[in-house]
């Protein structure tokens, strides 16, 4: 009750209650802005994705192939392993117990009885040899040139006999010969009665399907749809025919007594006239390997929490990088979800921390991009790619993290300073490191080549500076790789000539020279995403034989050589301050190219003697007219391609500067005419600006207004140049001109001395020359 008693301490409350509401106002009003709410959704979008980009739920994964373990690495929990050789030994041996299909066409043998019969009945009716066809002969074996060659010694020399006996066998005068021949067939059809369940294979397709003796054979009748296992002895012709065969066992067992006598005839018969009855079914022999290896579950090896897998003071290689990649994928099966959630929640908050240390920066360093929305998903857009690519080369066989930040590094020292490209990347390698499990060798590694990046880039003067620099950056990322591992042994001895360390180190050069040649390569693309000029684009820019210097040459002479001039003492005083001379010299060179449209309105133009043709224009008109150089300059560099850099010189060249000769002439009409009072608004004889965004555009301004001023000199003496170039400096000064660029008032101050200086050189005295005396 006494603090609130206080009128004191009620002032303090009631400051203190206003200081909120005027700090709660600004952050509505901040964040009612549109585009303000477009960034930071940008930015927190930026952040999300990257968290993806680095797995934030998970842990690193820290090892690598050839990394060296001092102390050896034990399994700290129990896994299991995935062993692929024995899965496919497994998987291999179900496979072969699959069967061979075949499809079986039993139909077929069933002609075999009547065709049999045909034959018989030739005989039979045959009162001799010659009077059988020749195929009957060549199937019965009574053509000895036709007859198969292993049935050459089972056969009598003499066909003829042969004939006799199977003549005998089928007729005789006293007996009915239909029925001794239909004994015979029946007898023949139950003997291959094998042939029509097992089915006769074509030697061909064993052959080309590299189907073995004893294989396991599945016969698919396509008539009842059964399946038969067997194997390839029961299908085979010969087999079936041999002694053990199912057709031939009979015969040599006198089963069937009618056709022992023809047992030789018969089986070279069999062989002339059986079908192939079975097809080979590629399609489900396929099928059902395929169904018998997927059948096997895949075998795993398990290890028990303590088991050594890498052995002190070795490398490791692929298979023990196999099982700690195993370890490291069943321990992250284990983590609890609160745990995740919780890794989740500091990544993020380290990434926001990142974020604002970045964009404090871009706020205060590089406010035309913190507060444009394409420029700033351009930005942010580079850096999730180069962590997504980074993540994604870091591991084996690549190692090739350092190629992406580094390139993303030399861009951003090009396109925009040096220190956000350091910044970039600071955190660049921090995300990298942390995500990636690298050590803190490493990150040293990764600044250590980032920063000789950067402090070789302060201007790019020509492509082959890249190549150098990539150079410089393997040299570096060699050295301090190779002394960061030699250090850290403790046998220094043993460090020196470490094949792996001395492989890795070169290999990591070779990704930084290769990042030089990169940035060499596409450097207009780079120069075309994000709207900057280099100054090799500016050597060629400042080429006089470009198409826009010449067409100005031609029309309009005085601008041309007023061009020139700015050009010259503007690069020297821009040199003076550290700012880009030779963007402050190529953009005076275009900076007037709008005057071409109407040469005769410029004075610098017009032919002495000759009147003005402001003379005839109202004051206000010819402003105008003045005024619109600017904006035709602006539409002539966008036609011709120019970069944006210059044209934002063409724009900010005269700022919101007073056409002041015109405006006086306004004044002065106004003052004889008052009903004209408000054709002498000041804000109409203004250019529309913006205002000098960057020192080197502040003194493009400077030196193209002393330049012209300087014209108008009677007798230019270094104490009037003086005078005129301090007043002209200290008008554009007062004016605010300079309010929204970095020139602080001692570089006003070296630019001015040296635009005295420059001046006073063009402008010198020169001795007279004494007359020729007339002889």
């Amino acid at each position: 009750m006494a603090f609130f008693g206080s009128k004191k301490s009620r002032t303090a409350l009631a400051a203190s209650l206003r200081d909120s509401s005027k700090l709660s106002s600004r952050l509505r009003e901040l964040l009612s802005n549109r585009g303000t709410l477009s960034r930071l959704s940008i930015c927190l979008l930026t952040i999300l994705i990257l968290m993806v980009a680095v797995e934030s739920w998970k842990a690193p994964f820290p090892y690598r192939l050839g990394m060296f373990s001092e102390h050896g690495i034990v399994a700290n929990s129990t896994f299991k392993v995935a062993n692929p050789i024995e899965t496919e030994r497994e998987r291999t041996q179900k496979e072969s117990e699959v069967p061979y299909y075949f499809k079986q066409q039993p139909d077929l043998i069933d002609k075999l009885p009547g065709l049999l019969k045909e034959d018989l009945v030739r005989i039979a009716n045959a009162k001799s040899l010659d009077e059988l066809n020749a195929d009957t002969r060549a199937e019965l074996g009574l053509t000895p040139s036709r007859r198969l060659e292993q049935f050459v010694d089972k056969f009598p020399e003499e066909p003829e006999q042969t004939f006799a006996e199977l003549k005998s066998l089928v007729s005789s005068p006293d007996s009915n010969d239909t029925q001794k021949i239909k004994d015979l067939v029946d007898d023949f059809t139950n003997l291959i009665s094998p042939l029509a369940t097992y089915g006769i294979v074509n030697e061909n397709d064993l052959t080309q399907n590299q189907i073995r003796a004893g294989d396991d054979i599945a016969i698919i009748n396509e008539k009842t749809g059964k399946l038969l296992k067997v194997t390839t002895f029961d299908i085979r012709l010969p087999d079936q025919l041999s002694a053990n065969g199912g057709v031939g066992r009979p015969l040599e067992d006198n089963v069937y007594k009618r056709l022992t006598p023809l047992k030789s005839v018969l089986t070279h018969w069999i062989y002339f006239q059986a079908p192939t009855t079975l097809t080979y079914d590629a399609q489900r022999t396929l099928k059902e390997r395929n169904q018998a290896r997927n059948q096997v579950e895949e075998i795993f090896d398990t290890f028990q929490r303590g088991t050594i897998l890498v052995e002190p003071g070795q490398l490791i290689d692929d298979a023990q990088l196999a099982l700690l990649r195993a370890e490291y994928e069943a321990k992250e099966k284990k983590v609890p979800t609160y745990e995740r959630v919780i890794r989740v929640s500091i990544i993020f908050l380290m990434l926001v921390v990142l974020a604002v240390l970045n964009g404090y920066h871009l706020l205060r360093s590089k406010k035309a991009v913190a507060r444009t929305v394409s420029r700033l998903s351009i930005y942010l857009s580079v850096i999730i790619l180069t962590i997504f690519l980074a993540r994604l080369l870091s591991y084996d066989p690549w190692r090739a993290e350092v190629l992406p930040l580094v390139v993303t590094v030399m861009v951003f020292a090009i396109v925009y300073d040096q220190m956000m490209a350091i910044l970039t990347a600071l955190s660049l390698s921090l995300v990298l490191c942390l995500s990636t499990g690298a050590s803190l060798g490493h990150f040293v590694v990764l600044m250590s080549v980032s920063a000789v990046a950067v402090t070789s880039l302060a201007n790019v003067s020509s492509r082959s500076t890249l190549i150098k620099l990539g150079f410089g950056m393997g040299l570096t990322y060699f050295l301090v790789y190779w002394g960061i591992n030699l250090v850290n042994n403790q046998e220094l001895s043993n460090g020196f000539f470490d094949q792996q360390v001395v492989w890795e180190s070169l290999q990591g050069a070779g990704w930084c020279l290769a990042a030089g040649y990169l940035v060499a390569g596409s450097l207009p693309f780079i120069e075309s995403l994000f709207g900057v000029v280099t100054d090799i684009s500016l050597l060629e820019m400042s080429n006089v034989s470009h198409p826009l210097l010449q067409e100005l040459v031609r029309r309009a002479p005085g601008t041309y050589n007023h061009s020139i001039s700015v050009a010259t003492i503007g690069e020297a005083a821009a040199d003076k301050i550290g700012a880009n001379g030779l963007l402050v010299r190529v953009a005076a060179y275009y900076h007037d190219i709008g005057k071409m449209l109407k040469p005769q309105y410029f004075i610098e133009n017009m032919v002495q003697g000759s009147g003005s043709l402001h003379d005839n224009l109202a004051p206000a008109m010819s402003t105008l007219i003045i005024i619109g150089h600017v904006k035709d300059g602006v539409d002539l560099a966008r036609q011709h391609n120019l970069p944006q850099p210059i044209i934002d010189f063409i724009e900010q060249h005269h700022g919101t500067t007073l056409v002041e000769y015109f405006f006086r002439e306004a004044e002065k009409q106004a003052d004889l005419s008052p009903d004209h009072k408000t054709d002498a608004e000041e804000s109409s004889f203004r250019y529309p600006g913006p205002k000098p965004q960057t020192r080197e555009a502040g003194v493009m301004m400077l030196s193209d207004a002393v330049e012209s001023a300087s014209r108008t000199l009677s007798d230019p003496t270094p104490k009037r140049i003086k005078s005129l170039v301090h007043s002209l400096v200290m008008k554009r000064l007062l004016d605010g001109q300079f309010n929204e660029c970095s020139l602080t008032l001692s570089e006003i101050n070296v630019v001015e001395e040296s635009l005295v200086k420059s001046l006073i050189g063009i402008y010198h005295g020169r001795i007279k020359y004494p007359e020729e005396r007339s002889a």
